[in-house]
């Protein structure tokens, strides 16, 4: 029996650059709602939701964790995400999974870089959000500018719904622009609040930002449109009506301000999910394909329909092992039951069920349509697959999971060390699609791939630590790819005769290059009138796919080429899988040769923060390292410098950027695209003398 109405359900995630202060805002949302007694502080390393030992000391956000809590008469389920670009898949899976999201940014840095990547992340999986501008009281803290920044950098129609009391320091409260009120914060834990008209001296600002918010909810909505052009007044009920509707719809973001690290706004914050973010049954249906017809097919948010969900993390748990976080889409999950996973179609039991408090677990009977909780006993289900009952099986589209861009090798110290070191990285490799394990068999090295510097030390440091496993790493390597840049046709022939039976497969195939980039491999089959029987096919594609692992320059993956298969032939007692997909292989590794192949390299999106005078030795650095200059700005007495640089030349740039500006200069990167690798650069890497490091120890 349903407890939560489901219009009172909210699903939200706390998202936001990294230091903006997401695990700060979290804290304190636990904290007013009565989840904690206490406030837990990220630099004190006791924040609730950095509960890893690795978040602890570096004080940053590795992991996204769930809690639940409630505010008023609602039930918020709670993710707070990483900021790092190096754990942004916990960003995406978590978007994957909300219903509304709180945008987080620090009022003295505002639109930050990876303010850009989480809010496009957002409209990708189209998440209604609300704003808030944190660190008010912080010197040169400018509100109105983060909302000049977020129009001209993001994109986005975005109001003020408040607007700050007192500046930096002497921050004190906010004004309620649609309500019309001020709100005070008397004491340092701020629920000690006092509600006051709007002072004589705060009118005209109050009466041209409210003016602003009803033109950009009239540029949204048609029916408050018609209202403003006629000039009519618009009521506070109106506009808090309206805010509801265009959020929902993702034609608006109000924006709200404060200082959570202070104690104040964070209440407000929780007023405006409540009031503006949509519950399971405002957002629209999920959409889904029946695997069986393949037919289009939508999840009504109900505890009557068949039960429908989407394991979206798999965590590993030191007494229970692994843990599946699902989002309940339909109906009801019961602990002792079978399921259905409809991506690997293989049935399930689940043998409990918890709610999450970041790592604690609160073991409830059963879950129903808009929770998030966890599931306890499944085998073989991994991140994005869809669980559902046998008899309704649908297939939520999956997770995009972004590629590594860096590398390493690894090896145990020891041989007794070796199956460990195994069972850890594949552990690891569950629990983040991020993060890819593969084997060199040229070099007989086992390499670990994710998309950071501090991706990587974190697995390492988590399989020292964890695992218990002893380990030797190589100094990190650009995980680079190959393409091609021109169309051509290729034939694969595999014909073997050694007495008795042979083998025989031959295969034309037609490579192009993608006319998207980062749509990787794609295979289609244009076999007419049976050249090569409907069963050999998916032994081409096999072969196909394979040999795309290793590219024919130095070996790196092949990406970004559309293979046809358009002709071939078979002999009626030779041909077999085997036989086609040796064809297969043979053809891929042929055409790669003679359509002029390339090396590409990751380019990362840089932005470094550098006082004016070392401006003009950072520019020139990065010129050196065959950086691109995007552009200046000016950030209050610092200038900022964007530019696209390949990964290759900004290894150890913290050092770098310390010692030419008296470690003055900040920087933030976070991966972007593919380019092609100037020539002179592409024979060093081929020919293998760039990207060699020691080995060190673990």
């Amino acid at each position: 029996m349903r407890k939560i109405p489901l219009e009172k359900i909210r699903n939200i995630g706390i998202i936001a650059h990294i230091d903006a202060g997401k695990t700060t805002t979290s804290e304190r949302i636990l904290f007013y709602t009565g989840r904690n007694y206490k406030i837990g502080e990220v630099h004190d390393g006791a924040a609730t939701m950095d509960w890893m030992v690795q978040e602890q000391e570096r004080g940053i956000t590795i992991t996204a964790a769930a809690t639940t809590c409630t505010w008023k008469d609602i039930t918020i389920n709670l993710i707070d995400t990483p900021g790092h670009v190096d754990f942004t898949i916990e960003v995406e899976r978590s978007l994957k999974v909300l219903d509304g999201a709180v945008v987080v940014f620090c009022g003295v840095g505002g639109v930050e870089p990876q303010s850009e990547t989480v809010w496009r992340q957002a409209d990708r999986y189209n998440v209604p959000r609300i704003a808030f501008v944190n660190k008010m009281d912080r010197t040169g803290s400018d509100f109105f500018e983060v909302i000049d920044q977020m129009h001209k950098r993001l994109g986005a129609n975005v109001a003020a719904i408040q607007i700050p009391f007192g500046k930096e320091s002497d921050f004190k409260g906010v004004v309620d622009l649609v309500e019309k009120k001020l709100v005070l914060y008397k004491d340092d834990l701020g629920k000690d609040i006092e509600i006051k008209d709007v002072p004589d001296d705060m009118l005209g600002d109050f009466e041209k930002y409210r003016l602003i918010l009803v033109e950009k909810l009239a540029e949204a909505d048609d029916l408050i449109m018609e209202d403003y052009l006629q000039g009519k007044a618009v009521s506070n009920a109106q506009i808090k009506e309206t805010i509801r509707k265009t959020v929902i719809a993702n034609k608006f973001v109000p924006v709200l301000c404060g200082t959570a690290f202070k104690n104040k706004g964070v209440q407000l914050v929780l007023d405006a999910v409540k009031d503006y973010l949509p519950s399971p049954i405002d957002v629209p249906a999920v959409k889904g394909t029946n695997p069986d017809t393949g037919e289009f097919e939508e999840v009504t948010a109900d505890d009557k329909s068949p039960f429908t969900a989407l394991c979206f993390k798999v965590a590993t748990d030191p007494f229970v092992g692994k843990i599946y976080f699902i989002r309940m889409y339909s109906g009801t999950l019961t602990s002792g039951t079978y399921i259905y996973n409809a991506s690997k179609r293989e049935r399930e039991r689940v043998t409990k069920i918890v709610k999450m408090h970041a790592n604690h677990q609160e073991v409830v009977e059963s879950v129903s349509t808009g929770d998030i909780a966890a599931a306890v006993g499944l085998k073989d289900t991994k991140t994005g697959d869809t669980l559902c009952t046998e008899k309704n099986p649908i297939l939520i589209e999956a997770m995009r999971f972004p590629e590594p861009v860096i590398q390493q090798a690894i090896e145990p110290k020891s041989k007794d060390a070796q199956e460990k070191l195994g069972l850890a990285m594949h552990k690891l490799e569950d629990e983040d699609p991020s993060f890819r394990v593969t084997y060199n068999h040229e070099t007989g090295q086992t390499l670990i791939a994710g998309m950071g510097q501090l991706h990587l030390e974190i697995i390492i440091d988590r399989i020292l630590r964890e695992f218990n496993v002893e380990a030797q790493v190589g100094a990190p390597q650009v995980a680079y790819r190959e393409t091609i840049r021109k169309s051509v046709s290729s034939v694969g022939k595999f014909i073997s005769q050694s007495g008795g039976r042979g083998q025989y497969g031959h295969c034309v195939i037609e490579m192009s290059p993608q006319e998207i980039p980062g749509t990787g491999i794609t295979f289609e089959d244009k076999i007419k009138s049976g050249a090569i029987p409907r069963e050999f096919i998916p032994a081409v594609k096999q072969g196909v796919m394979g040999a795309a692992k290793n590219g024919v320059l130095a070996g790196y993956p092949v990406t970004d080429i559309n293979v046809i298969l358009v002709d071939g032939s078979f002999h009626e007692v030779d041909s077999s899988e085997l036989a086609f997909k040796m064809a297969g292989s043979i053809a891929f590794q042929d055409g790669m040769k003679k359509a002029h192949p390339v090396l590409l390299e990751p380019i990362m999106d840089i932005e470094v923060i550098v006082p004016e005078e070392f401006m003009g030795q950072i520019i020139g650095d990065l010129s050196s390292r065959r950086a691109k200059i995007i552009a200046l700005g000016q950030r209050l007495n610092l200038r900022t410098i964007r530019a696209n640089v390949p990964l290759s030349e900004v290894f150890n740039y913290a050092t770098i950027t310390r010692s030419l500006t008296q470690g003055r200069a900040s920087y933030t990167m976070e991966p972007s695209f593919y380019s092609e690798v100037p020539t002179h650069v592409a024979d060093k890497v081929i020919s293998g003398s760039v990207n060699t490091g020691a080995r060190k120890s673990f």
